[in-house]
């Protein structure tokens, strides 16, 4: 009988030992569900940010096409405009002095030089050369 009294004493606390080791395990896997939830979260969170992040990102895009398109028709209105302001400049005997006088007095041409070599009256080469040094 008292084999039977030992064995069952040792069952019960085997019992009681494999119930608190059930207890814990429960808890902590508990425990583990709900991080595994929260990081579920966390990681859907991401996803929206993520297609959200490339949404704009494809838009950003669209954006810098248009306009890189857009540059480049201004680039070419405006090198058209360059040549027709050039033939014009050509056209005109009068601009042409004004012209070629501009740009010996960017080089350091003095008066003298602009009377001479540009056929300009001496005043209108010293308002040339006034102008270009207030400009400078």
């Amino acid at each position: 009988m008292q084999d039977y009294l030992e064995l069952l004493v040792a069952l019960s606390t085997a019992l009681v030992v494999g119930s608190g080791i059930a207890i814990w395990c429960h808890r902590h896997i508990s425990k583990l569900n709900g991080r595994v939830d929260a990081l579920t979260v966390l990681f859907k969170d991401a996803d929206k940010q993520n297609d959200q992040l490339r949404q704009e990102l494809k838009e950003l895009r669209s954006g810098i096409i248009g306009v890189g398109r857009r540059v480049l028709e201004l680039e070419k209105l405006f090198k058209q405009q360059q040549v027709k302001l050039e033939e014009r400049a050509e056209q005109d005997p009068g601009a042409r002095l004004y012209t070629r006088a501009a740009k010996m007095v960017s080089l350091g041409a003095g008066i003298d030089e602009l009377v001479a070599e540009c056929e300009l009256p001496r005043a209108e080469a010293e308002l040339l050369l006034r102008l270009h040094r207030k400009a400078s």
